[in-house]
C-alpha cells in the first residue's frame, strides 16, 4: 500500500448544525451571542485577576490561564462556523482544517491539565494547609503550567501528522461544524488503524490520568471537610470546590462520549451536540460558574469596570 501525504482533497464542506435554510439565522444569531458573552467573560476574568492583586494566588492564576484557553477554544471554531452561515458558503480549506484540529486537541488538552491543576491546588490547600506556600509556590505553578503546555502540543501534532499522512479520495463532506478526528477518519480512503490505536491509547491516557488524578484528588478533599467540627466550615471549604466540580463533570462527559466511545456507537448527530457542549457551551459557561459564588472575582470585576459595590449582606 502506498503511504505519504499526497491527499486529493483540497477542501472539505462543513455541513454545519443544520442543513435547513431556515434555521441558519437562528444558529447564526445562538453562536454569536454564545461567541461574544464567553470572549467577553474569559477577557474580563483575565484582566480581574491580572489588575487585582489579592487575586494572585495559584487557583486564580489557573483560572485565568484556563480563561485564555477557552477564549482561545471558542474562537478557534465558532468565526469560521459564523463566516461560513453568513456568506453562505460551508467549505473550508485542507490546510485550514489541520489547524482547527491541531488547536482543538490542543486546546482541549490544556482544559484538561488545567482541570488537573486547580484540582491539585485545591487539595493542597484543603488537606495539607501548612505546605501550601511551598507545595504551590511561583515556581511550582509555572513548572506545572509549562509541562502542560509542552505535553498538550505533543499530542495535538502527533494527531495532526498522522492525519495529514492520509489519504482523502471520496466523499469530503463533514456533518459537523468544525474539523475533527473522528469524522475525517471516517472519509479517510487511508488505513486508519494507527490513527484510531493513537485515539484510544494516548488520547485515552491524556484523558484518564488527570480524570483520575482529579477523582483521588477530590476523595482526599470530601475526608477532610467532612472532618471539618464546623458546619459553615464544611459549607465554605465546599463551596470553593462545587463550580469546579461542575465543569469537570461536563467537560469529562462530553469529551469521553465522543473520544472514548466504540466506532460503531458514534452517531453524526450526537456527536455533534456533544462537540457543541464541550467546545462552546462549557467554554462560554465557565466565566459564570466561577465567578457568580466568589465574591473575590466578584470585587475584581466590579473594580475594573469602576463600580464599587459593598458585598457585605450578600
Amino acid at each position: 500500500m502506498e503511504t505519504g501525504n499526497h491527499t486529493s482533497t483540497s477542501q472539505f464542506i462543513l455541513l454545519g448544525l443544520s442543513s435547513q435554510p431556515e434555521k441558519q439565522e437562528l444558529i447564526f444569531g445562538l453562536f454569536l451571542l454564545m461567541y461574544l458573552v464567553g470572549a467577553a467573560g474569559n477577557l474580563l476574568i483575565i484582566l480581574a485577576i491580572g489588575s487585582d492583586s489579592h487575586l494572585h494566588t495559584p487557583m486564580y492564576f489557573f483560572l485565568s490561564n484556563l480563561s485564555l484557553v477557552d477564549f482561545c477554544f471558542i474562537s478557534t471554531t465558532v468565526p469560521k462556523m459564523l463566516t461560513n452561515i453568513q456568506t453562505q458558503t460551508r467549505s473550508i480549506s485542507y490546510s485550514g482544517c489541520l489547524a482547527q484540529i491541531y488547536f482543538c486537541i490542543l486546546l482541549a488538552n490544556m482544559d484538561n491539565f488545567l482541570l488537573m491543576a486547580m484540582a491539585y491546588d485545591r487539595y493542597v490547600a484543603i488537606c495539607r494547609p501548612l505546605h501550601y506556600s511551598t507545595t504551590m509556590s511561583l515556581a511550582a505553578c509555572a513548572l506545572m503550567l509549562g509541562s502542560a503546555w509542552l505535553l498538550a502540543n505533543l499530542h495535538s501534532l502527533l494527531h495532526t501528522l498522522l492525519m495529514a499522512w492520509l489519504d482523502f479520495c471520496a466523499s469530503n463532506v463533514i456533518p459537523y461544524f468544525f474539523c475533527d478526528l473522528i469524522p475525517l477518519l471516517q472519509l479517510s480512503c487511508s488505513n486508519t488503524l494507527p490513527n484510531q490505536l493513537m485515539i484510544l491509547l494516548v488520547g485515552g491516557l491524556i484523558v484518564l490520568i488527570p480524570f483520575l488524578s482529579i477523582l483521588i484528588s477530590y476523595v482526599h478533599i470530601v475526608s477532610a471537610v467532612l472532618k471539618v467540627p464546623s458546619a459553615r466550615g464544611k459549607q465554605k471549604a465546599f463551596s470553593t470546590c462545587g463550580s469546579h466540580l461542575a465543569v469537570v463533570i461536563l467537560f469529562y462527559g462530553t469529551i469521553t462520549g465522543v473520544y472514548l466511545s466504540p466506532s460503531p456507537s458514534h452517531s453524526a448527530d450526537k456527536d455533534s451536540l456533544a462537540s457543541v457542549m464541550y467546545m462552546v457551551v462549557t467554554p462560554t459557561l465557565n466565566p459564570f460558574i466561577y465567578c457568580l459564588r466568589n465574591k473575590d472575582m466578584q470585587g475584581a470585576l466590579w473594580k475594573l469596570v469602576g463600580v464599587k459595590v459593598a458585598f457585605h449582606g450578600l
